[in-house]
């Protein structure tokens, strides 16, 4: 593993969930993290939970505003003028609809934040990366199970899902000449808030149209696996890693 010491980690979405989980393991791994979000009192909770493992520093942040993302990377410039690991992980899905009745508003508000988002974040990653000393970087995606199989309704996360996996490759491709590798973690049923429909109530639909509860796992799985790929020397890259709760329904039938 790369020495951590002194490098500089950007998760956004770091308030809750599996963004929060991330931000603590890079923060546990020797990483200063940038705890970017809407929320500013999550990200301060964030913050207090990983003061004593590591050094961040919260920036409000909203993936749907060009502006604000710029702001965002010009902050983290002029505070610690580099930047060596961008986790784009803020994500939201749309109301399990009808495919039919999902609205074209309902259908950019997912699209803006899960895949122009991480585009805008990419590029801005890429223009600090190319040009520092020491050149290059390391860009993690948060891609999903729904990058292979999708659920009943999903049609508008599902879509950004895979749409981030094309994202993933082609900004590898192009990152090999600045020594920027570009990876992405596949996550399956990991306990945050946005899972909480799993275990409550019917549950989730299934393909076949009956509704169960499904098993989740720790989220700290995930930001575990995180710290794992952003720790790793820049010859050597995890492209795709599927990190999932081991009894959930996606491997087999049914």
């Amino acid at each position: 593993m790369a020495d951590a010491t002194n490098k500089i980690a950007i998760v956004t979405g770091a308030g809750t969930g599996v963004g929060r989980a991330a931000s603590l393991a890079l923060m546990n791994a020797g990483f200063t993290v940038v705890l970017a979000g809407r929320r500013m009192e999550m990200l301060e909770e964030t913050k207090k939970l990983g003061d004593n493992v590591g050094k961040s520093l919260c920036v409000s942040a909203d993936m749907t505003n060009p502006g604000s993302i710029a702001a965002l990377f010009a902050k983290v410039m002029d505070t610690y003028g580099r930047l060596d690991v961008l986790f784009n992980n803020a994500g939201m899905g749309a109301p399990p609809v009808n495919f039919e009745d999902l609205t074209l508003e309902q259908w950019q508000a997912v699209v803006n934040t899960n895949l122009t988002g991480p585009f805008l974040c990419t590029q801005h990653a890429f223009r600090i990366m190319k040009d520092q000393n020491p050149r290059g970087g390391r860009i993690i995606n948060n891609g999903s199970i729904s990058a292979h199989a999708p659920r009943p309704f999903s049609a508008a996360y599902t879509s950004t899902k895979h749409a981030i996996t094309g994202l993933t490759k082609a900004s590898n491709l192009d990152g090999r000449m600045y020594d920027i590798a570009v990876g992405q973690v596949d996550i399956g049923n990991a306990a945050t808030p946005m899972t909480d429909r799993m275990v409550a109530g019917p549950g989730v639909m299934q393909p076949d149209g009956t509704m169960k509860h499904e098993p989740r796992m720790d989220a700290k799985a995930v930001g575990d696996a995180v710290a794992y790929m952003a720790g790793l020397p820049l010859d050597a890259n995890v492209l795709f890693m599927t990190v999932m709760a081991t009894k959930m329904p996606f491997v087999g039938r049914g």
